[in-house]
């Protein structure tokens, strides 16, 4: 029996989740780093903010998506629980570096301006 139709569902909804309550909290938390990094522009900061996380929606998603091609077929719960677990830390793993790559940028990048 092919699990994958379910395996897929089970996988982008954990995916989806954690994405979208990462980037809450990202969100939340960028607004007051970001005014930090440019004092004095708050609705700049605010405007600066939301674009990261449509960034941020729209990479994670689209990749978490992309990876249901290189699935193999998968036959047993075993299997299944496994691949699950597996590109679901893959993705955890991701979004850690992509957060901590943004964070270095954009430091870096107002850094350099001011």
């Amino acid at each position: 029996m092919n699990l994958n139709i379910f395996a897929y569902g089970i996988f982008i909804t954990i995916v989806v989740y954690i994405i979208i309550i990462v980037g809450q909290i990202c969100y939340r938390n960028g607004n007051v780093y970001v005014l930090s990094l440019i004092p004095g522009h708050e609705d700049l900061c605010v405007r600066i903010n939301k674009i990261l996380l449509v960034g941020y929606y729209l990479i994670n998603i689209g990749y978490a998506a992309m990876t249901l091609i290189s699935w193999q077929t998968i036959v047993s719960v075993p299997q299944l629980i496994e691949m699950i677990a597996t590109k679901t830390a893959t993705i955890i793993c991701i979004l850690s570096v992509l957060h901590y790559t943004n964070i270095f940028v954009l430091t870096n990048y107002v850094k350099k301006l001011i």
